[in-house]
């Protein structure tokens, strides 16, 4: 059902940590879906880029056909703080209300070999909010929020859904997840986020 990464290096070259990882932590395999009876033994997790997962976004916002996970997700305790992967500025930031999405979010822009990219920070706490504020400069490993609890991050298991975009976001949102039919073009606008987190798994 999932696998251990050990000795994982936990951030590409000068790129600060989004989340400071131990030396070893889970990295699942939802291929097959959740197992609802899976009792995870370590304290930080890894969700996986380009990954389907079946039965695992059964909420109407997903329309019951979007289930490739296009970000990151990195499992933690609630408070867990996050860092700013490289210098930027605050985009856009708000509360995605709908059962099973973001919750509080923020979305940072950067410089990236000469183009803008952009990253959504979901599934955060409420108090995230107020640690920084929109359009503010942000600086390399700046804790810009922390992880929120299940209670307000969309309903989710308390973890940090860490995306690109090569393309300005609409609001404080992009989708995480879709459709399998939208594979090659989805997976051209959200770059694998491991290109700045480095090989966590």
């Amino acid at each position: 059902m999932a696998d251990k990464l050990n000795e994982a290096v936990c951030s590409g070259p000068f790129m600060h940590p989004v989340i400071h990882l131990p030396e070893d932590y889970w990295v699942f395999d939802f291929t097959k879906g959740a197992d609802p009876d899976f009792v995870c033994p370590y304290e930080y997790q890894i969700g996986r880029y380009d990954e389907v997962r079946p039965g695992m976004y059964d909420f109407e916002l997903f329309g019951g056909v979007r289930d490739l996970h296009v970000g990151i997700d990195i499992g933690g305790p609630v408070g867990t703080p996050v860092h700013a992967f490289s210098s930027g500025f605050v985009f856009s930031m708000g509360i995605n209300p709908e059962e099973g999405s973001y919750g509080p979010t923020i979305i940072t822009q950067h410089r990236w070999e000469d183009r803008d990219i952009w990253a959504l920070h979901g599934h955060l706490s409420l108090e995230s909010l107020e640690m920084v504020k929109q359009g503010e400069e942000i600086t390399e490993g700046q804790i810009i929020a922390t992880i929120g609890s299940k209670e307000v991050n969309g309903g989710w298991e308390p973890h940090l859904h860490f995306q690109l975009s090569w393309e300005m976001p609409e609001g404080y949102d992009m989708p995480g997840v879709v459709a399998r039919e939208n594979r090659e073009q989805s997976l051209q606008i959200y770059p694998d986020p491991r290109m700045v987190l480095g090989p966590i798994y």
